[in-house]
């Protein structure tokens, strides 16, 4: 537990500012985990020990919660302020007015991007340690704590704001990230796809005692095994791109409109 201390407090230092003290003193919301798309078997409960429930596209999970999937279990989730319905829709069904709608007027509505998402693969239990979000009228601060208990995540998480954080605990170390599309495995291998944070820092604690810190930059994959960074390849590349670009569109965000019902009248003299 102390060597876990260490490697917390290593992270935090290298990779998060931490939570403002200014931000503290703002009125501070609950975020919640939205499950989004599920496929196959994926259960949920309230917290250790508590009893598993089937878990449906459009559940809120709380702080606290706990996500199971079983053999053939896959799970997105967008984590945040609570999303409307409808989610998972894979091609537009709505028409919103166009940026510039004075001269193209309605066209369909693009799935937002700025999100954070992350995607349980099958056999993996993740536990949402915390999850808040400061509204401070310039800016919205957010504390993302994930503990990765078993299995594998991917993760798209949108350019945080400098006083926000984002962490994942492991059994033996923490990663932190901001403004990062990563890959993160209980036994501490991750690959980074994409960042403009700088990457992923995971601090580990070893099987020696020792405590160590990697960066992992992006196109790069780091196994705990070695220790070393190596090129991710173009075969990982793809199954990477193809998931990102998957969580990254998983939402599609409600747009409400109102048809302009303005009648115009022509001069049958003037032609005005």
């Amino acid at each position: 537990m102390k060597n876990f201390k260490i490697v917390l407090t290593a992270i935090l230092g290298l990779a998060i500012a931490g939570i403002a003290t200014t931000a503290s003193a703002q009125n501070t919301k609950q975020g919640f985990a939205t499950a989004v798309r599920i496929e196959g078997n994926v259960t949920y409960s309230l917290g250790q020990g508590q009893p598993e429930y089937p878990l449906v596209a459009g559940k809120f999970l709380p702080p606290g919660a706990i996500i199971f999937t079983k053999d053939n279990g896959v799970a997105d989730l967008v984590l945040g302020k609570t999303v409307d319905l409808p989610q998972a829709k894979w091609s537009p069904d709505r028409i919103s007015p166009a940026p510039d709608a004075a001269v193209r007027g309605y066209v369909s509505y693009k799935p937002t991007a700025d999100q954070n998402a992350i995607r349980l693969t099958p056999n993996s239990t993740l536990a949402i340690d915390k999850l808040t979000i400061v509204d401070t009228g310039a800016d919205a601060v957010s504390d993302t704590e994930l503990d990765l208990k078993k299995g594998k995540i991917f993760a798209s998480v949108r350019k945080l704001s400098g006083a926000s954080q984002y962490i994942v605990k492991l059994p033996n170390g923490v990663a932190g990230v901001r403004g990062t599309l990563f890959s993160i495995s209980v036994d501490g291998a991750v690959a980074c796809f994409e960042s403009t944070g700088g990457g992923v820092i995971l601090a580990l604690t070893l099987t020696d005692g020792t405590s160590k810190t990697f960066v992992i930059a992006p196109g790069y994959i780091m196994d705990p095994a070695t220790g070393q960074p190596a090129n991710i390849s173009p075969q990982l590349q793809r199954v990477l791109h193809d998931v990102f670009q998957a969580l990254r569109t998983t939402y599609f965000q409600v747009v409400n409109y109102e048809f302009d019902h303005t009648t115009c009248f022509i001069s049958p003299t003037s032609g005005h």
